[in-house]
């Protein structure tokens, strides 16, 4: 049985019967003989077909919600007597948002210290994307925005602030400022994150407040591409201040506080809403609180310092 719910969250995932059966490591017949057999056990159609996948017939939905519970429940099972024989390992899995890439190692640091046989993959991607990789079961936690766009139904952990910085050149119109508004950043050619990403949709919002159209000059999904076009001296930006100062700056770049309104966006862990959790994802949990004062004080000291050229 395990195994075909498997099989349907991987449909759920791939929405292609193809692809679904590659990441599960089987043949398209193979999954969609199991997907036959659950219909069959369950008396009802599950998935609507054709020449392709056509998604889920109401009753494959609630199946559907059984399964993510049912799988997980038994991964968390398998996870913990393996925890209880052998102490924590295995590999954890975490999805970031691009602009809080900088601040996971201060949590998977510690967390190796005291775990050494656990491994971990992190991934930069979307507050959407984190969200639907949580649900099916594709990452333990992510690292995301808590307050500005709904989050649905998962456990979060405040971890620190975002806090606003202009990137542009020493000699630029702005460059000799200790402090820029909005609305002065709306004025000036920008490279930004795309729009499919939060922190452009925050960025937009605080420039078109200000009666900008906040459109840039430049987009990209990689914060290390567009600090590239910034370090070059011909280019300006927004990153958080902590961002800024792990990437550094050139003789000839100045990040400038932004101010009036002075924006702030919390930014936390974000797990799957269960009780309990895996012993993974709980450490991580842990770990997570136990940095977040930390993490802040790294933030707010990052933003109150303004680099000067040398």
């Amino acid at each position: 049985m395990i195994d075909k719910l498997d099989f349907l969250l991987a449909l759920a995932r791939e929405k292609h019967f193809g692809r679904a059966a590659d990441s599960c490591g089987v043949t398209q017949p193979t999954l969609s003989a199991g997907v036959k057999q659950l219909e069959e056990q369950m008396g009802v159609l599950l998935v609507n077909r054709g020449s392709r996948f056509q998604g889920f017939t109401p009753e494959g939905e609630r199946v559907l919600d059984w399964a993510r519970r049912i799988v997980g429940d038994t991964r968390q099972m398998r996870e913990e007597i393996n925890a209880l024989r052998f102490g924590l390992s295995g590999r954890l899995r975490i999805a970031a948002i691009p602009t809080a890439l900088a601040m996971v190692a201060a949590i998977t640091t510690p967390y190796r210290e005291e775990h050494p046989h656990v491994h971990f993959t992190i991934y930069s991607r979307t507050s959407t994307d984190i969200l639907d990789l949580l649900e099916n079961f594709e990452i333990d936690a992510g690292i995301t925005y808590l307050g500005n766009e709904p989050l649905g139904r998962v456990s979060t952990v405040p971890l620190y602030h975002e806090r606003y910085q202009l990137l542009t050149s020493a000699d630029a119109p702005l460059g000799n400022r200790d402090s820029v508004s909005w609305a002065e950043v709306a004025r000036v050619p920008l490279c930004l994150l795309t729009p499919d990403m939060q922190n452009r949709r925050i960025i937009d919002r605080l420039l078109n407040v200000t009666g900008g159209d906040g459109r840039p000059m430049l987009e990209s999904d990689s914060m290390i591409l567009l600090f590239s076009h910034v370090r070059t001296g011909r280019w300006a930006s927004v990153m958080p201040a902590k961002l800024v100062e792990t990437l550094g700056l050139t003789d000839s770049v100045r990040a400038i506080p932004i101010v009036d309104p002075d924006a702030v966006q919390a930014i936390g862990l974000v797990a799957p809403a269960r009780e309990p959790m895996t012993p993974l994802t709980a450490e991580l949990v842990t770990q997570a609180r136990r940095v977040a004062p930390t993490l802040e004080a790294m933030e707010a000291r990052a933003s109150q310092r303004i680099a000067t050229p040398a």
